[in-house]
């Protein structure tokens, strides 16, 4: 550190460090009278014994000098210090909404909070990220790339570049940054704009990321987690843009995932390619998780296309993390079409295997949900037979969104998934624990 820059002109400080140095001073003044009062027979030259009357105030009664070199001393202690504070935190609290007292309080509470993966894409993983972040700051979001419809598909398909679109929606959660920039990032040209019209303003400044990291799209996210001052980390799956397949009941073979959303009766789903390489950071942190959360959010689309990724899928199987499937509230015309609970269930373990997820988390609040053939009806309650194989345990909540019932709530959601956590304990920080896949 150069402590000479410290003492520019301008910056503030100078003046209030000299303040708490007269405060120092006198708490060292009023130390040295009790010491003079206890060696008061002691011999002290004249002019030393005239300073000291002066400095330690002898022509007051002892214990009033005392009381006033201590009150002074603390005072312009106290007082110095805390503007210097002030003149180092200035610049970044100006624009703070809250007490800075709040601020460095929230700050440190959600830093102890619980190491949380949250794994899809869509709007059900922006929805709980913006729940999560009021709880803690170890949040990491593993998003998927397979998207191929919109502005992502334009860009992708003259880009090169993974999907960004669900990627630009988790990075507008968690950012830390002042409102008018969230609605930036989530700002759509309209038709009346020329060759932008459709684009997203978030996914334009992500390729220009990409671009200016050299074509390093996992580096290129690392970068905008930065710039915009993330609670956590948004990742992405993988690097590589992918391609959805999905087969019908019936042998028909569909591609694309903006296809796949509009289609019913989906048998399965696979990546091209399909030996595609996970993101360092989205395997690192499913590793070093408490608590991995599946969705919620579109089965076939959103949810199982960043599980489908071979690395992801074997971290999975393999962490001491608590697992929990957040499945939605309310079914999606075409993909779940007629879905009820177990559908859901039975759909994830069709891909993932029978111990893909510890826990199942499900809405049991169906009166708020309004049925509606477009947006769809709530999800049944209806759980996979009691004889199935290794099933995970089930958690009924009320997680509905009143004023959008198609919905979860964020802060429901989070709120839920952080009570399962501490009944279930922190099976992350317990030695010992294994998974099999």
């Amino acid at each position: 550190m150069n402590l000479r820059r410290w003492l520019r002109p301008g910056i503030g400080v100078k003046r209030w460090i000299g303040v708490a140095f007269l405060g120092l001073t006198g708490l060292a003044l009023a130390g040295a009278l009790a010491i003079r009062q206890l060696y008061r027979d002691a011999e002290v030259p004249g002019s030393a014994q005239a300073a000291i009357s002066l400095l330690t105030l002898q022509f007051l009664e002892y214990w009033v000098r005392a009381a006033v070199l201590l009150a002074l001393g603390l005072f312009l202690f106290g007082y110095g210090s805390y503007r210097v504070v002030r003149a180092l935190l200035g610049p970044f609290t100006e624009s703070a909404e809250e007490p800075l007292v709040d601020l460095v309080y929230r700050r440190r509470l959600l830093a102890r909070g619980p190491r949380v993966v949250a794994i899809g894409g869509g709007t059900g993983l922006s929805t709980l990220l913006r729940g999560l972040k009021e709880h803690s700051a170890n949040i990491t979001a593993i998003v998927s790339v397979a998207d191929d419809g919109g502005s992502s598909g334009r860009l992708r398909q003259e880009l090169g570049i993974a999907a960004v679109g669900d990627i630009r929606n988790c990075l507008a959660a968690l950012a830390e940054t002042e409102p008018a920039m969230a609605e930036l990032l989530q700002y759509r040209f309209t038709q009346d704009e020329g060759t932008l019209a459709g684009h997203a303003v978030g996914n334009l400044l992500i390729a220009a990321m990409n671009a200016i990291d050299g074509g390093d799209f996992e580096e290129a996210i690392r970068h905008m987690n930065r710039v915009l001052a993330v609670r956590g980390n948004v990742v992405p799956a993988s690097g590589t843009p992918l391609t959805l397949h999905a087969r019908l009941r019936d042998g028909t073979l569909v591609t694309g995932q903006s296809q796949i959303a509009r289609t019913r009766a989906v048998e399965s789903v696979w990546l091209e390619p399909a030996d595609v390489h996970a993101s360092r950071d989205a395997v690192a942190a499913i590793s070093e998780a408490d608590l991995v959360v599946v969705g919620p959010g579109s089965l076939y689309t959103s949810v199982l296309p960043p599980l489908l990724v071979p690395e992801i899928r074997a971290a999975l199987a393999a962490t001491p993390a608590l697992r929990v499937f957040a499945c939605n509230v309310a079914t999606q015309a075409g993909e779940t079409e007629g879905y009820d609970l177990a559908d859901h269930v039975e759909g994830l373990v069709a891909h993932l295997g029978p111990v893909a997820v510890d826990i199942v988390l499900a809405n049991n609040n169906l009166a708020t949900a309004v049925p509606d053939l477009e947006l769809g009806v709530p999800v049944k309650l209806r759980w996979p037979p009691v004889g199935a194989a290794r099933r995970p345990r089930l958690a009924l909540d009320d997680l509905v969104d009143p004023a959008n019932p198609h919905h979860h709530d964020p802060e429901l959601l989070a709120a839920s998934l952080l009570r399962i956590l501490a009944r279930e304990g922190m099976p992350g920080r317990r030695p010992g624990v294994a998974r099999s896949a």
